[in-house]
């Protein structure tokens, strides 16, 4: 059975949509990819609606089987911080809305998923998505390809959605749940 997987790069000038149909021996076929763009001197709840909107357009029109959105660990930049977070909100509920499953992947684990290396650089993240999706070139901006690399991995891995068993996941992914787990009490 083909497994079709919408990846989410989130930003809010930039938000990633790849959306790709892995099969069982892991061969994988884009099916869409594309860039959500809005303007920084837009307002916030625009920019966010234009994210929504886009992100909506994509599930309803390719219906994915699941949603991987990238999750953050730490960044300097606090207002992209935010800007990040708040997009990747608007995707898990678009997700939720759908009955979606949803993976949480972070940057290291979709490098070492994608190139065998988890502190590979951006081009050999582009790379290796451009060869595995069997493209003559590198999806262009790199969210594009980042996007495409967090659906390829959440296919590859069979992450669970959250909340799900915690048997199949890595050590980092079960790190994170205790971490999460533990924030919360």
């Amino acid at each position: 059975m083909v497994l079709r997987v919408l990846g989410i790069d989130p930003g809010l000038t930039r938000c990633g949509v790849g959306i790709v149909d892995v099969a069982p021996d892991r061969s994988a076929t884009l099916v869409h990819v594309s860039v959500i763009r809005t303007g920084p001197e837009e307002s916030i709840e625009l920019r966010l609606l234009a994210v929504a909107r886009g992100i909506a357009a994509a599930l309803d029109t390719y219906q994915p089987d699941a949603l991987a959105v990238e999750r953050m660990f730490a960044q300097h930049n606090l207002r992209t911080v935010i800007g990040t977070a708040q997009a990747s909100g608007v995707a898990l509920a678009a997700a939720a809305e759908r009955g979606l499953p949803v993976g949480l992947h972070t940057p290291s684990e979709v490098k070492a998923a994608v190139t065998g290396y988890g502190n590979a650089e951006k081009a050999q993240v582009g790379a290796m998505v451009a060869r595995v999706l069997g493209l003559a070139s590198v999806p262009k901006p790199a969210d594009a390809a980042d996007a495409l690399a967090l659906a390829i991995c959440h296919a590859w891995r069979g992450a669970p959605a959250a909340g799900a068993p915690t048997g199949d996941l890595t050590p980092a992914q079960r790190a994170w749940r205790r971490a999460e787990a533990a924030s919360r009490s």
